[in-house]
């Protein structure tokens, strides 16, 4: 599996992509990134580990905790990749709004 499958298949799971948005008000521990769901930390730690696979977390102790933090990087890979596609949704709608605006001027 290439490193962009791997990173989508990681964000394809609701509560992988909760666990990077928490982490993106900083780091946190296993137990701090459990604390909204109703899963075990046993569940948790199954999903952080998917995510440190893909690269998009690292893992690192301090003192006695280990703790998950962001890897921005790899995420700004995924959004290069969505970037042609961006492209084209953006002129679809600009010619999305071209036809309104005529349409518009017509029922006048």
């Amino acid at each position: 599996m290439s490193n962009l499958d791997a990173v989508f298949a990681a964000l394809s799971d609701p509560t992988r992509r909760a666990i990077l948005r928490r982490l993106l008000r900083g780091d946190a521990s296993v137990g701090e990134l459990a604390e909204p769901f109703s899963l075990s930390v046993r569940t948790i730690s199954k999903h952080i580990a998917v995510l440190e696979n893909a690269g998009l977390i690292a893992r690192e102790s301090r003192g006695q905790q280990r703790l998950s933090r962001l890897v921005p990087k790899r995420l700004a890979e995924v959004d290069a990749w969505l970037a042609p596609y961006r492209d084209v949704w953006i002129e679809r709608h600009a010619n999305i709004d071209e036809l309104v605006t005529k349409l518009r001027g017509k029922k006048q």
